[in-house]
């Protein structure tokens, strides 16, 4: 028997991925359905997860500083860093 699963993903992302999983020659529903049996056998996410500095309470709050400070004309030109 199956079942519907409703999700919501940025647009862009679901793009990305379907052709990703096309590349394999998978689509949307067997890729999740592959991760939710790798989730049940496991007992667990299949892969680490660890957490984005950039949006930690600490690096927000700097930004909305910054960003205020741009605001008010007391921003610093800064060279550019080429890669």
């Amino acid at each position: 028997m199956s079942t519907t699963i409703t999700i919501r993903i940025d647009e862009k992302l679901k793009r990305q991925s379907e052709q990703v999983f096309e590349d394999m020659g998978l689509n949307m529903t067997a890729a999740f359905t592959i991760f939710a049996k790798t989730v049940v056998r496991m007992g667990k996410i299949p892969f680490e997860i660890t957490s984005d500095p950039f949006y930690s309470e600490a690096n927000q709050e700097r930004l909305l500083k910054s960003i205020a400070d741009l605001n008010a004309g007391k921003g610093k030109v800064h060279e550019l860093i080429e890669a």
